[in-house]
């Protein structure tokens, strides 16, 4: 093994933006305020305990990643292990007789600072000749050892507080393997395992945040080629079908994360990706939570109260970047926020002109939403139907659950391109009914999830 080569920051660029999302999704959840309950509960992906504490505790203590790889003469893998290192803070204000006293709060006139779990970025990179890897398994350990970092806080050119971090101990180690793969190609399964092997050793009775200062926190990988290339694990060629559906991967999904097209570069993340996954180009930076939308958390962000944003920014210097990215972002980006088409010209007929749809339901002189009808049990149902509600099992909505067995009018029928029937509906009773049409929005039922109701 040796050192991974200058030119792997290149090769992994693209994959890195992906990474980077992985690693810190969940690190600091909106409003950015330690206060905030949800900011209470942390560290929820990719966690790798030491291993004494995962024993009793259900927590996972390793990694295994495997893939098919088809690696040419003279290939080399580069091989980068990323995670978080707990880093906790703690909060301490200047005497007026000197000295420091440990404290719940310490305001500044720029921030409050509270104390906090920062996360610290690691890596851990190595270069494996893959022929090295026919030879036998090749094993790295690493050690990162406890420190401790003191900051002083000064205002108005007195000293008002320190801040002190402190790191633990944390102990891991790569074992890689290759393993040649039959079939008409040459191929091989390689097999990455990471674990912590911390001898941290927990008492009875001890609290996960305890354990999560010798852990690797949002532990992934990034595996990359010079010459060869990665399989697919969900779309395999053919040929490789077989040996792709024998690996085995714990506690971690890989997927081709280079460019479209391109296999030379896999993460295995401790969520589930798709492959060749990508940030959006309108994205104005990192918000720290891929479950929302830029454009809900920029605006909620931007209306904090000055207070609000204070505590924010004391929590954690990444949430500061946040409320100065909310505070700074122009009108135009915020647009750029609302909402994206991609991809016109594949929905498009080419013979009628970029410009025209290949279907617009409102032109389509086949279809009448308030004329068409819908055989149900015998009984053509229209718009004007009554309908009893009866929503199947496979609905995901569980609120639609709750109108079993109500009524309902039919607004509409409507078709939709895979040429399924939805009818649209108002439940009778139902206060905002008017409200509702003449807003044009409707509850949706497919005809095999209603009844016709008899009589009038």
């Amino acid at each position: 093994m040796t050192a991974p080569a200058h030119e792997s920051e290149n090769r992994f660029a693209h994959a890195r933006q992906i990474a980077d999302a992985v690693l810190f999704e969940g690190y600091v959840l909106y409003p950015y305020r330690a206060s905030a309950a949800k900011n209470r509960l942390r560290w929820q992906f990719g966690v790798l305990t030491p291993p004494r504490y995962g024993a009793d505790s259900g927590e996972h203590s390793h990694q295994r990643t495997e893939c098919v790889m088809e690696a040419r003469q003279g290939d080399q893998l580069a091989v980068e292990l990323r995670f978080l290192r707990l880093q906790r803070r703690t909060v301490q204000e200047a005497g007026r007789q000197g000295g420091f006293r440990t404290v719940d709060e310490l305001e500044l006139a720029d921030r409050v600072l509270v104390p906090w779990d920062e996360g610290v970025e690691e890596r851990i990179e190595l270069l494996v000749p893959v022929e090295e890897l026919a030879a036998g398994e090749a094993v790295r350990g690493f050690e990162l050892d406890a420190a401790e970092d003191e900051e002083p806080l000064v205002e108005d050119g007195a000293l008002a507080g320190r801040l002190l971090r402190r790191r633990e101990r944390v102990q891991g180690r790569l074992r890689i393997t290759a393993q040649d793969v039959p079939g008409p190609y040459r191929a091989q399964r390689l097999t990455v395992l990471v674990e912590n092997t911390s001898d941290w050793d927990p008492t009875p009775g001890t609290r996960r945040e305890a354990a999560l200062a010798h852990a690797l926190v949002s532990a992934h990988l990034l595996l990359g080629l010079d010459r060869g290339s990665f399989l697919s694990a969900t779309d395999p060629p053919e040929w490789a079908g077989e040996a792709v559906r024998a690996c085995r991967n714990e506690h971690t999904w890989p997927v081709l994360a280079g460019p479209p097209g391109s296999g030379k570069v896999l993460l295995s993340s401790p969520i589930i990706l798709e492959d060749h996954p990508h940030i959006a180009p309108e994205s104005p930076g990192a918000l720290y939570d891929a479950t929302e939308i830029d454009e809900i958390l920029a605006l909620r962000t931007a209306a904090l109260t000055e207070r609000e944003k204070r505590e924010a920014r004391g929590t954690d210097d990444r949430a500061g970047a946040v409320i100065d990215l909310a505070d700074s972002m122009p009108p135009e980006i915020l647009e750029r926020l609302h909402g994206a088409v991609r991809g016109l010209r594949e929905l498009t007929d080419p013979e009628a002109g970029a410009d025209r749809p290949w279907w617009d339901p409102g032109n389509d002189p086949q279809t009448d939403p308030g004329r068409d009808q819908v055989v149900i049990d015998g009984r053509p149902v229209a718009a004007g139907s009554r309908v009893w509600l009866r929503p199947g099992r496979r609905r995901t909505d569980a609120q639609d659950l709750f109108l079993h067995g109500r009524t309902a009018l039919v607004e509409a029928v409507l078709h939709d391109v895979d040429g399924s029937v939805h009818l649209a509906v108002t439940v009778d009773d139902d206060p905002g009914a008017d409200l509702w049409r003449a807003q044009g929005r409707f509850r949706y039922f497919q005809p095999d999830e209603v009844t016709p109701v008899e009589g009038p």
